[in-house]
C-alpha cells in the first residue's frame, strides 16, 4: 500500500507526486523522491523496481521478509533492513516484530514497512523542518529512519528491565521460586530477539561514517555515528540484562535447591523419631520368655513414657540443629 510518494529539490519539499511520474523527478539535478509504502504487494514492489532501477536480489529480499538486519551496496545504492519492535497494548514487555527495508540510491529514498503498525510520518515531518541538512539528499533521510528506529529500542529495553527487577524480588518467595523459571526463560527470548535486532546493526551502520564511506552518505557521516553510539549502548545494556538473567536463574535454581533440601530434613527428622519408636515397640514384641519387665505393672506406662520422652530428646535435637 503506497503511504506517499513526494518529490524534495534543495532541501525543500516540491510535490506529492504520482508514482508514473517519479522517472520524470529523479532525473532533475539536485531531485530526490521519497517513498514510502506499507505492506507491499508485489506487483507494488515490481513497479518500484521499474521506476527506480532498484536490484533484483534486493528486492527479492523485502519479498520475502524476515531477513536479518543488514546494511548492503549494490553499486551506487545501500539496501537496509532493519527489525522494528512494538510494544503490545496492555503487556508491558512484549512486543510485536516487524520489519522495514530501505533502498536509498543518490535521488531517491524506499521504505517498505512490513507487519507494523507505527509509521514513519514524524520522521517525514522532521526532516521537512530542517531543510539544511535535507539538502544533504537521501542519506539524511536514511540517517533519520534508522535514528527513529532505533530510538524506539529505547523504551523497550526499559520495559524489559523494569521486568526482570519484579522477577528478581520475587525470587526469594517460598511460592515464586519455582514460577520464576518459567518467566526469566520467557524474559530470555524477548531479550535475544532484541539482540538480534540491534547487534547486527552495529556492524552495518559503522560501514556508513568510518572506513570507505558510501557515496550516498558522504556529508552525514557524523550523524550516522550518533546512531552507531545508541546501538552500542543499547547492546551494551542487552549484554548486561542477559548477564543478569543468567545469574538470576543461578539464584533461582539454588533457592529450589534449598527448598528441596529443607523438606529432605523435615522428612529425615520424623523417620528417626518414627524409627525410635519402631525398635522399642520391636523389642519389646519379640516377647521373650525371660523379660522381668512383662510381669512389672507399671510396665505399660513406663514404656509409653520412654518412647515419649527419648522422642521429645530427638525432636528437640532436630529442632535446635535447624531441621524442623
Amino acid at each position: 500500500m503506497l503511504i506517499n510518494c513526494v518529490a524534495y529539490e534543495n532541501g525543500s519539499k516540491v510535490a506529492d507526486i504520482p508514482v508514473a511520474d517519479i522517472s520524470e523527478y529523479i532525473a532533475r539535478p539536485g531531485c530526490f523522491v521519497w517513498v514510502a509504502l506499507a505492506d507491499a504487494t508485489p506487483e507494488e514492489l515490481a513497479e518500484m523496481r521499474e521506476e527506480f532501477g532498484l536490484h533484483e536480489l534486493a528486492v527479492e529480499d523485502a519479498h520475502h521478509g524476515h531477513q536479518r538486519p543488514k546494511v548492503e551496496e549494490y553499486g551506487a545504492s545501500l539496501f537496509v533492513v532493519m527489525h522494528l519492535l512494538e510494544p503490545e497494548p496492555g503487556r508491558p514487555g512484549h512486543f510485536n516484530e516487524g520489519e522495514v527495508d530501505v533502498f536509498v540510491g543518490p535521488n531517491y529514498v524506499l521504505s517498505v514497512r512490513n507487519r507494523s503498525k507505527q509509521g514513519f510520518l514524524g520522521v517525514r515531518d522532521r526532516c521537512e523542518r530542517e531543510p539544511d541538512l535535507l539538502r544533504h539528499g537521501s542519506g539524511f533521510v536514511l540517517y533519520a529512519l534508522m535514528d527513529a528506529v532505533v530510538d524506539r529500542y529505547f523504551p523497550i529495553i526499559h520495559a524489559l528491565e523494569l521486568e526482570l527487577e519484579k522477577i528478581e524480588h520475587q525470587i526469594f518467595t517460598q511460592k515464586a521460586a519455582r514460577d520464576s523459571i518459567e518467566q526469566l526463560y520467557n524474559l530470555k527470548q524477548r531479550v535475544m530477539l532484541l539482540k538480534h535486532a540491534v547487534s547486527p546493526l552495529v556492524e552495518g551502520v559503522g560501514k556508513l561514517h568510518g572506513g570507505r564511506v558510501p557515496q550516498i552518505c558522504m556529508g552525514s557521516q557524523e550523524y550516522f555515528r550518533d546512531v552507531v553510539d545508541h546501538l552500542v549502548r543499547i547492546n551494551g545494556l542487552i549484554d548486561g540484562m542477559r548477564d543478569t538473567i543468567g545469574t538470576a536463574i543461578q539464584v533461582n535454581l539454588s533457592m529450589v535447591t534449598i527448598e528441596d533440601n529443607e523438606i529432605t530434613k523435615r522428612l529425615a527428622s520424623w523417620a528417626g523419631i518414627f524409627a525410635i519408636c519402631t525398635a522399642f515397640v520391636g523389642i519389646w514384641g519379640m516377647n521373650f520368655e525371660h523379660m522381668p519387665e512383662l510381669k512389672w505393672r507399671y510396665g505399660y506406662p513406663a514404656a509409653l513414657l520412654l518412647i515419649f520422652s527419648v522422642c521429645s530428646y530427638v525432636y528437640y535435637r532436630f529442632r535446635k540443629a535447624g531441621w524442623l
